[in-house]
């Protein structure tokens, strides 16, 4: 058994060598692109799945492979999401110099990293692979792409138009090549071949990228937790919260797992979100959700961003027409409170604390249980409120008085870097806060010249001033 295996991964090594090699070929091929020939690739590459029928397509097929999400959510990503993103790059100088710092008197050069190894995941199998792509070919690398096996189909037909539009503009189509046959030995080995690693997927992938010896880009656990203050217009509030409790059914590592309300606002705000289509769970309905969503401690995969009514009728819950996300009521946080954690459904956590304190204090204890360095979320137009709870939460984002799930990776209606890979920092296991980019594919020369006046070290007394009294 163990030489059987020993063979099947030394096949999966010299298939995904192949692949890299034809990865080389192709991104050496334009290593020295311009930036209109590279801008006018990743444009043709989005043009060539944005299409509005290609577009409704690849959404109909994704829903239908994957049976996650709806076609309303894959839509709005594969059409808009990916005209966001390529709106948000194409200005970006990302060929030769970079940047000027005179007062350094520092120039940035900027240099391909060559072959980019992308995991994409079944959650986001429509947009992942767009938005990495271009990402990669920004920076004038290519980029082999490791589809979850559950949306394979998908990312097959993705790939294979991306590659048509390269061919279309001339440049090699072996600038992005899909995995159509992935297993977990596949993945490792291209994750050990690949010049840089681009993790998006579940935690024992991503933690494996970080293993793998080549450096990687991966993101932490999502698991969103939105305060809700006593200064927010609670009916901008309700409709946004369900705007992203509801995006394609929960797919989204940012979607709303958690709310918090202030006890002045908690009654009206919960009959607001119930105008929205919210269901407010009894405790026994709560349990019965409790049984289907978990399974041995993990979330359960037949659960997985599903209708509102599939979940009900697995539980065996009588939900009333039009509902079409859980609340369900919590008081604490960690491994006894299993819904302070990430749900990956259309089922919400709902908490009341007396003020932004409180909110603070129990968003860190949620997100020191799952989620933590991911991002939170507040309605409020308290901007003393607003920094506080910047300040105190562990977190790369924080969403003011906007719907979390597609604002956290970037929209057209904040500054936020347009992606699908979000950084956690340490607090996430993650090297990086950033909403990761084009930038972060590249390498970059620092030219430094010397300085016009050369620096002098000031005084002892000037540099160290007060503290050297503490020595006395």
């Amino acid at each position: 058994m163990a030489a059987e295996s020993a063979v099947a991964t030394s096949e999966e090594a010299v298939f995904i060598q192949s692949l890299v090699a034809r990865s080389r070929k192709a991104q050496a091929q334009i290593a020295d692109y311009s930036q209109e020939q590279v801008d006018e690739l990743i444009t043709a590459m989005v043009w060539s799945v944005a299409r509005q029928d290609v577009a409704e397509k690849i959404a109909k097929f994704t829903v239908e492979e994957t049976q996650l999400g709806n076609y309303d959510g894959k839509f709005l990503k594969i059409f808009r999401k990916t005209r966001a993103t390529l709106f948000d790059i194409i200005n970006d100088k990302s060929v030769g110099v970079l940047e000027e710092d005179k007062e350094r008197n520092i120039v940035k050069i900027a240099k391909p990293v060559g072959v980019i190894g992308a995991l994409a995941p079944c959650t986001n199998p429509e947009a992942t692979p767009v938005i990495k792509a271009i990402s990669a070919v920004k920076g004038r690398n290519a980029i082999i792409i490791a589809p979850h096996p559950r949306s394979k189909l998908t990312n097959k037909m993705i790939c294979d138009l991306m590659r048509e539009a390269l061919k279309a503009c001339g440049a090699p189509e072996d600038l992005v090549i899909s995995i159509d046959s992935p297993s977990m030995e596949g993945t490792s080995e291209l994750m050990k071949q690949c010049d840089r690693i681009l993790a998006t997927g579940g935690a024992p992938m991503v933690k494996s990228a970080y293993s793998s010896g080549t450096p990687a880009l991966g993101v932490g656990a999502g698991n969103a937790v939105i305060t809700v203050d006593d200064t927010a217009d609670l009916d901008e509030a309700a409709e946004k919260i369900r705007i992203s409790k509801t995006l394609d059914l929960a797919a989204s590592c940012s979607s709303d797992n958690a709310v918090i309300a202030f006890e002045s606002n908690v009654e009206a705000l919960l009959e607001k979100l119930q105008a929205q289509g919210g269901y407010i769970c009894n405790a026994e309905e709560k349990a019965k959700l409790q049984n289907i969503i978990w399974e041995d401690g993990h979330i359960a995969p037949r659960i997985v961003a599903q209708p509102a009514s599939v979940l009900a009728e697995m539980a065996g819950i009588d939900l009333p027409e039009g509902k079409t996300f859980f609340i369900v009521p919590e008081t604490g946080a960690g491994p006894e409170h299993p819904f302070s954690g990430e749900k990956m459904s259309v089922v919400m956590a709902f908490y009341t604390v007396k003020d932004i304190d409180g909110a603070i204090a129990m968003t860190n204890a949620i997100q020191a249980y799952q989620g933590q360095g991911h991002s939170c979320g507040i309605y409020s137009y308290n901007d003393e409120n607003i920094m506080k709870f910047a300040y105190a939460t562990k977190t790369s984002r924080v969403m003011v008085n906007q719907p979390q799930a597609p604002s956290n990776s970037g929209n057209v209606w904040n500054g936020m870097r347009q992606t699908f890979s979000l950084g956690c920092g340490s607090w996430g296991g993650n090297s990086t806060n950033n909403n990761i980019t084009w930038r972060d594919l590249i390498n970059e020369t620092w030219v430094s010249k010397p300085l016009a006046v050369t620096k002098e070290i000031p005084s002892d007394e000037v540099l160290f001033g007060k503290v050297m009294d503490k020595f006395k």
